[in-house]
């Protein structure tokens, strides 16, 4: 496997960085938290997806990136003669086979799939192979010796067979668990056996009762069948006596009901025998009505117009008061437009005066303000020359005639008394000036009673100005009123003219009194009218009240003829109810023997039946033993199966760890005697898998700290290319993963030269490392760095012209020439 290029966008630290890998032994260096590790990170996780990775999907995220930008990794490498392509994100995966543009993998698990495939390893196996982590190359050294067995075990993948060996032994115990439950759970076979006689002999029982249920049932039937003709007729004749009782009932019924009906007719003929006494004179007192009606009307006329006279003469007289008081209030507002202009006036006078008084007050305050702001200013500046002078005073007085002058730097010698007298006076006149301006400030603090006055003043003068200008609007309220005033006079005028011209169109001449007497006269007669129309009413219904009795009456006779035919007829029946019971009695004593014997039939069938289920039953219970105990033997078998396997993975153990140590010890010599040109050609284990170096076929008693370096990345090595053996895969790609952290200057240049000589077996060597020493032994440098500035990774590249190319390969072209590094991304 050779990597060819890397791209990450939004990926941990990385915004958007670009790295191509080429042949060589190649240095990724940079501070710690710098992003270094991220780029291995990013290799893993676009091969094995997210498992490769630190954290959770949130967290793979560029922290800076946009809500929707993606994350994106893309990596090119070869493998078999195949160039690949891998582009992953959070929620996408495709990989691309040489240079198409069709992916041969497009989902996330198809993709992990297929590169897991054609790379032959698990992602634990890659990393133990291509992928050297930080500290792992002395991590023998650290462990005791069973620790040592168990590690090889575990990274050289022996560690699936003890998998595989605890899966056999787990399946094994479940088997045995389920064989215990299985015998636990299985029922007696000898109650089995005797559960299934005792459901043949109870069938037997119940089938001999059956057939005896049987024969009483189609006894009892035929008895019920033969009483049945005697009791139908019997129900017929029944039938019929109550149907003639129902006629009879409602012949009797309508009988009654047209006799009532005929002596309603004669009390109603009665009544029109009195009518007729009573119409004439009734007809006579109400002759008076109409005339009286047409006079009852005038006089309703006369008395709404008399009432349309008393409302509007109350009309008049709330008008001419409503007249009378606004007469009242238009002479109070006569003076109004006098008082307007007087007050106006005033108005004016006192906003001059106020205007003139506030520019006043503005300017004193000002020129108080300004006297109190110069007096602290000077004061402040007093008191800093004070102490620059005092602080000069202290240093003469500190050098004596030795101190330097002020203005051109040559001792003062003989002028210093001069210069200390001059000072002093200096310090004495700021000292002066000081107090007085001092006092100055501190009589400037209250505000001076000119100031107050004038401020009382116009206080004073606001106040009278509000309220003249109260005043002023109360009047212009006065004329809007005057106004209103006239208007509504108008008006009221207007109205009582109205008024007085209905008045003298009312009718006059009302007679309150002969208004009542003539609408209770009315009443009386109306009275009569109505009792003279009932009683016209009855004479007048006399001939069809007469023909309605004649019906009636015929109709009730004929209704009489009826009841006593119905009668004849049921006397002629002959049946009672003592011969109906008889016949009923007989009819249901057959029919409760016939039922109660088919009752027992059906109980006798159907203890029969569920004696047929129970023997069922019984014999599934019997089918139900002999498939458990075959169930049994197969779980005995299979059990047997899985004891045979685990000794087999036992054997099979025992046997790799037999030939774990000579095998690594001849891959590790390989290794050993390549990178030490044949100094030392073989390399064995003891039994605890502490490393020898051979000397002459004898162990070296003493190895220096370079020896050790080289024992544990030989180590490393042969690990690696037996995992990469066991996949099927060539060993050409190594990475180391801060492997420098816990050596010294000397043991760094040691391991970086080792590295220098693997180029016979390694196309590319990546070495990832904060150290930054060790760049001078490296064919090509990406400096790692954080830019603050943007918050993310940037990678720079940087190319180291050797004098021996080892690998075989032209020099890493860079960006720019020399040492000067260039950016890899912006």
């Amino acid at each position: 496997m050779r990597l060819i290029s890397l791209r990450l966008q939004n990926f941990r630290q990385h915004a958007d960085t670009r790295i191509e890998f080429e042949r060589g032994l190649t240095g990724i260096i940079g501070p710690n938290g710098s992003g270094k590790s991220t780029l291995l990170e990013a290799i893993a996780w676009a091969l094995y997806g997210t498992p490769a990775a630190r954290g959770t999907r949130d967290s793979i995220r560029f922290s800076r990136a946009l809500p929707r930008a993606s994350v994106r990794v893309e990596l090119a490498f070869e493998l078999a003669g195949h160039a690949y392509r891998v582009v992953r994100g959070l929620t996408n995966a495709e990989v691309f086979l040489d240079g198409s543009d069709i992916p041969v993998a497009s989902t996330i698990s198809g993709s992990t799939e297929f590169l897991q495939r054609r790379l032959g390893m698990t992602r634990s196996e890659f990393f133990h192979t291509y992928f050297t982590g930080q500290k792992e190359l002395d991590v023998m050294a650290a462990l005791g010796p069973a620790e040592r067995a168990r590690f090889l075990s575990r990274v050289l993948g022996y560690d699936r067979i003890s998998g595989a060996q605890e899966i056999a032994r787990e399946r094994r115990r479940a088997l045995m668990a389920e064989i215990n439950g299985l015998k636990q759970g299985m029922p007696d076979a000898d109650a089995i056996w005797r559960g299934v006689a005792d459901a043949e002999a109870r069938l037997a029982v119940a089938r001999t009762r059956a057939a005896e249920a049987e024969v009483a049932r189609v006894s009892t039937s035929d008895r019920l069948s033969a009483v049945a003709p005697q009791w139908l007729d019997a129900q017929t004749q029944r039938d019929q006596m109550q149907q003639l009782l129902a006629e009879l009932r409602v012949a009797e019924s309508e009988a009654m009901s047209f006799a009532r009906e005929v002596e309603r007719l004669d009390r109603e003929l009665d009544a029109v025998a009195l009518a007729h006494n009573e119409l004439a004179p009734l007809r006579l007192a109400i002759l008076p009505l109409l005339s009286l009606r047409a006079e009852l009307e005038s006089l309703e006329q006369l008395a709404a117009a008399d009432a349309r006279r008393q409302a509007l003469m109350e009309r008049v007289r709330t008008v001419a008061e409503e007249d009378a008081k606004l007469a009242e209030r238009a002479v109070r507002l006569e003076s109004a437009p006098t008082l307007e202009r007087d007050t106006q006036l005033q108005l004016a006078t006192l906003r001059g005066t106020l205007t003139e008084t506030e520019r006043t007050l503005d300017a004193e305050s000002k020129a108080w303000t300004r006297d109190g702001q110069e007096a602290a200013t000077r004061l402040e500046g007093l008191r800093g020359q004070y102490a620059e002078l005092s602080e000069q005073r202290d240093t003469l007085e500190g050098l004596g005639e030795e101190s330097p002058c002020p203005t051109c730097g040559r001792p003062l010698g003989a002028s210093y008394r001069g210069v200390l007298e001059l000072l002093n006076e200096q310090i004495e006149t700021v000292r002066i000036d000081g107090n007085y301006y001092r006092q100055r400030a501190e009589q400037l603090t209250a505000v001076p009673a000119a100031i107050e006055a004038m401020d009382e003043q116009r206080r004073a003068m606001q106040a009278e100005l509000s309220a003249a200008e109260r005043r002023l609007l109360k009047i212009q309220n006065a004329l809007t009123e005057a106004t209103q005033v006239a208007d509504a006079r108008t008006e009221l005028a207007a109205r009582l003219a109205q008024a007085t011209e209905q008045l003298a169109a009312l009718p006059l001449g009302y007679d309150a009194l002969r208004h009542r007497a003539l609408r209770d006269e009315v009443v009386r007669l109306q009275e009569l009218e109505t009792k003279a129309a009932r009683v016209g009413g009855l004479v007048e219904r006399e001939d069809v009240t007469r023909t309605e009795r004649l019906r009636v009456s015929v109709v009730r006779d004929a209704a009489r003829t009826k009841v006593v035919e119905l009668e004849r007829q049921r006397t002629a029946l002959g049946m009672d109810d003592t011969s109906y019971q008889r016949v009923r009695d007989a009819h249901e004593r057959a029919a409760a023997e016939a039922r109660r014997a088919e009752l027992d039939a059906v109980s006798a069938a159907g203890e029969a039946e569920r004696a047929r289920a129970a023997l069922d039953s019984a014999e599934q219970g019997r089918r139900d033993l002999a498939r458990l105990q075959e169930t049994l033997d197969a779980l005995e078998k299979d059990k047997q199966l899985h004891d045979e396997l685990d000794r087999a993975l036992t054997d099979l153990r025992t046997d790799l760890n037999f030939q774990l140590r000579p095998e690594l010890a001849t891959i590790a010599s390989g290794f050993l005697g390549e990178l030490t040109d044949g100094r030392y050609r073989e390399l064995e284990f003891d039994e605890d898998y502490r490393v020898l170096i051979m000397e002459d076929e004898i162990p070296k008693p003493v190895i220096s700290g370079g020896e050790e370096d080289l024992c544990n990345l030989v180590l490393r090595l042969a690990i690696s290319q037996m995992i990469a053996e066991r996949a099927g895969q060539a060993f050409s790609l190594l990475i180391l993963d801060e492997v420098f952290g816990s050596l010294d200057e000397g043991r760094r240049a040691n391991v970086v030269d080792l590295l220098r000589n693997l180029h016979g077996r390694f196309e590319q060597v990546i070495v990832i490392t904060h150290i930054e020493q060790v760049q001078e032994g490296l064919d090509r440098v990406l400096m790692v760095e954080y830019d603050d500035s943007r918050g993310c990774s940037v990678v720079r590249t940087s190319a180291r012209a050797h004098s021996v190319d080892p690998f075989g390969t032209a020099a890493l072209a860079a960006e720019s020439s020399g040492d000067t590094l260039s950016p890899v991304h912006a």
